[in-house]
């Protein structure tokens, strides 16, 4: 039987695996590790309960004044840590789906920021995304879009003149990428982050919080300094999600705080993101930190 989430990459992200190192972080992103299939009882295939929130086909709306669009339910890469792993995929939204979602919005004026995500937007091509943004600025109510894309990470050469040229006439829009690794700000990665910033769209990152990957205060200086770097602000760092087929990723919430506490001690305020968790029945994303802790039982966290 195939696997519900089969392995998936790209040429250039997979040049950037070590093969000699048996514990390489790149590959610990992308490559099935059998304690996937270990069931866990805390762990679900929905774990923000997405399927409970979308309105219209396409769309989901957690919280109170933003929506997300799922423009592309394909990815050029599968990343095991990936809190929607288990959705079935699929390609571009169709036309009815469009036209469903922006009538949604109009009718929903509360809402002034739009996330595009997936899957991977960028999969689409330029003309598509260019009409499907042009229709989601075209709603009066929304003031802001914001791009939620790996490309940057796993295919740099996609970020092109021409598409941050169109991704331009589009402001104010603001891109949120997803490096997890100092390893993974290449010089080709780097170049496209200039291309967006030099075009003046303003980027954000936001990390995983990985076992095997970010759990070394060291690894999480050089990540978010290099991101300053190229002029990206490290804007959060996440707990994982409660997904099933994740929990070998997952890092503890006191060790989550204490690499916080060390690297408060390494960086600037400007190299330094917000821990975050994400939870269905919250109304925000949780500011982790050690005052919204309630207690630790037996590896069960409560969180104000």
């Amino acid at each position: 039987m195939p696997s519900p989430f089969p392995p998936k990459t790209t040429r250039y992200y997979e040049s950037l695996i070590d093969p000699s190192d048996p514990d390489d972080p790149i590959a610990r992103q992308i490559r099935p590790d059998p304690r996937e299939e270990i069931p866990c009882p805390h762990l679900g295939t929905d774990p923000l309960a997405e399927a409970d929130h979308g309105p219209v086909p396409g769309l989901v709306r957690r919280f109170a004044d933003r929506a997300l669009v799922l423009a592309h339910g394909d990815c050029p890469v599968h990343c095991r840590h990936c809190f929607r792993r288990h959705r079935k995929g699929g390609g571009p939204l169709e036309a009815a789906a469009i036209d469903g979602i922006i009538a949604w919005l109009t009718g929903h004026p509360e809402i002034r920021e739009v996330l595009v995500s997936g899957g991977e937007p960028l999969l689409l091509p330029d003309d598509a995304l260019d009409g499907l943004l042009g229709r989601l600025r075209g709603v009066p109510s929304v003031r802001w879009l914001r791009l939620a894309t790996r490309i940057p990470v796993v295919e740099p050469s996609r970020i092109t003149r021409a598409l941050v040229t169109m991704l331009r006439t589009h402001a104010p829009l603001h891109v949120a990428t997803h490096f997890n690794h100092p390893r993974e700000l290449t010089a080709a990665a780097v170049e496209a982050l200039a291309r967006l910033v030099d075009a003046g769209l303003p980027v954000v990152n936001q990390a995983g919080l990985l076992r095997g990957v970010t759990d070394d205060v060291s690894i999480l200086e050089a990540l978010f300094t290099g991101l300053v770097e190229a002029r990206v602000r490290p804007y959060q760092l996440f707990q994982g999600d409660l997904v099933a087929g994740t929990d070998h990723l997952r890092v503890p919430t006191p060790v989550a705080l204490d690499l916080m506490d060390a690297l408060r001690t390494r960086v600037s305020g400007l190299a330094l993101p917000t821990l975050a968790v994400d939870h269905p029945d919250a109304a925000a994303k949780i500011l982790l930190h050690r005052g919204a802790v309630l207690g630790t039982v037996d590896g069960i966290t409560r969180l104000r």
